[in-house]
């Protein structure tokens, strides 16, 4: 199995610039040792369930948080490009999608 556990910058997002996604804080996904997580990114806050590959270096999740009040869900995947970077998709439920690129914080 892959380690993908701490914390990740979100560097890029395809649908929104760098200073939205730093909007409240520096833009992150979290990845814990018990498949749970977190992310910021823009206005959003969200708590992650994570599903990691046992046969590739990436990761699958399911997701709820809130923006602004309004409570949201949705899903993505990262694939790591190596133990330092990984590109994915978020889907937000019934609405935008975004593609990714984040890189390990030391």
């Amino acid at each position: 199995m892959h380690d993908f556990i701490g914390k990740w910058r979100i560097k890029w997002m395809s649908n929104w610039s760098q200073e939205y996604v730093d909007l409240l804080e520096p833009g992150y996904m979290e990845f814990s040792r018990d498949a749970l997580g977190n992310f910021v990114f823009g206005a959003v806050k969200g708590h992650l369930d994570v599903r990691i590959s046992s046969k590739e270096p990436s990761l699958e999740f399911s997701w709820q948080g809130i923006c602004e009040g309004k409570e949201m869900s949705g899903r993505g995947k990262v694939d790591f490009l190596n133990e330092q970077l990984g590109e994915g998709e978020l889907f937000i439920h019934n609405s935008d999608e975004t593609d990714f690129i984040i890189e390990r914080l030391h």
